[in-house]
């Protein structure tokens, strides 16, 4: 009977493996163009606009077990700059039930990456980084929203650079963090710098919406 039951599982795992691959080929593979070098699908308009960075196939240049932190990385790039586009001087910030503002997470998410790339280099905090991280909560004016988002950039780019020059041997070296050096690694640094923006691009999409609601309830 074991017997039996093993081989129907294997054969429904076959056929819904079968029916799958059919509905990627007439569905899917025919829309989309296919780069032969890699078998990945070519970016195109349609597919940068309808899914997240990964789903849009490796980012050149970095080893395969860093993707995950590119992807993260480009992923809030174009996250952030799509929450805040319209925000006004008030929402920007604003603080409903007395949270962090959208100047603020901004600001950190570009600190953070800055902080944990940092340490996963082996070296010290800087004091200018130091300064830069006492002042993620200050106002922002509308002003200085074009240079928060440039710094933003400009950390992220620099930090694919890095990326891409990381030996993958070199992933679970010992890192220490902060004065006290609390042990982490390499890629223990460089996957909580990713996973750490992740997370304030969510807490920023919450505060920027609940934000909008109070401050703009014509809108509703």
């Amino acid at each position: 009977m074991a017997n039996e039951d093993t081989g129907a599982l294997c054969a429904l795992r076959a056929l819904c493996a079968s029916v799958f691959c059919r509905f990627l080929r007439e569905k899917r593979i025919a829309s989309v163009r296919v780069d032969a070098r890699t078998h990945y699908p070519a970016r195109t308009a349609e597919t940068m606009t309808a899914t997240e960075w990964w789903q849009r196939g490796p980012v050149d240049g970095v080893p395969a077990m860093l993707q995950p932190v590119a992807h993260m990385l480009l992923q809030i790039r174009e996250s952030v700059r799509d929450i805040v586009a319209p925000l006004t001087e008030a929402e920007w910030n604003a603080r409903p039930a007395n949270v962090a503002s959208a100047g603020f997470h901004v600001r950190h998410i570009t600190g953070v990456i800055d902080r944990l790339f940092t340490y996963a280099r082996g070296e010290a905090l800087s004091e200018a980084q130091f300064v830069a991280l006492r002042a993620e909560g200050d106002p922002v004016v509308l002003q200085d929203v074009p240079g928060i988002i440039d710094a933003l950039d400009a950390r992220i780019e620099a930090a694919l650079a890095e990326l891409r020059t990381i030996d993958p041997a070199t992933l679970g070296e010992y890192r220490g963090i902060g004065r006290a050096q609390l042990p982490s690694t390499v890629i223990g640094c460089l996957v909580h710098a990713a996973e750490h923006g992740m997370r304030h691009v969510g807490q920023l999409s919450v505060t920027v919406k609940v934000a909008g609601s109070e401050l703009r309830p014509a809108d509703k």
